[in-house]
């Protein structure tokens, strides 16, 4: 995947269905609608005039059973995307999914010494990055992952994510 320069202006039809699947959602300082739809519009980066993506926000055992089904890990983890593919003569506008476990983001944004929010945004940045195709399996691919990830975050407003810590 060739490196992508990041410029977040071009309008997008963005249709997010927003799912928050959390026991006490109140407990949680939660993104608004529209900071998702910022975050993901950000990601997207223009790579797609009209796009449908679901986010789910999730407990523990939700995002630990789906982890160990779809990808045989045992245990949570803070973001899954699951890429829509659509067979080649049937074009649609769906993106796919991000599940993000909320008291994950809550946990880790803690130990990283972040804002929640600052993570919030970041792991759905991230996600969408992953949906859009790019991955960190190697280093080479990391590097390139990651530095997209910080030029997205800086135009967001947020610091440099892996400023104090490793990859995601």
């Amino acid at each position: 995947m060739a490196a992508v320069a990041v410029d977040c202006g071009m309008e997008q039809d963005l249709d997010l269905d927003l799912q928050i699947a959390l026991q006490e959602p109140e407990n949680f300082a939660l993104p608004t609608q529209v900071e998702f739809e910022q975050w993901v519009t950000a990601a997207l980066d223009g790579s797609m005039t009209a796009v449908e993506l679901t986010i789910r926000l999730v407990e523990k055992d939700e995002s630990a059973a789906l982890n160990t089904q779809y990808r045989d890990k045992p245990g949570t983890t803070n973001v899954l995307s699951f890429p829509f593919e659509a067979p080649a003569d049937v074009p649609l506008p769906l993106l796919g999914d991000l599940i993000i476990c909320a008291p994950l983001v809550v946990d880790e944004a803690a130990a990283q010494n972040k804002t929640q929010r600052a993570h919030w945004a970041h792991l759905v940045v991230h996600g969408i990055l992953h949906l859009r195709g790019y991955d960190h399996i190697d280093d080479a691919e990391a590097l390139e992952m990651e530095g997209l990830e910080r030029k997205i975050m800086a135009y967001l407003g947020f610091d440099d994510p892996y400023m104090d810590e490793g990859p995601i």
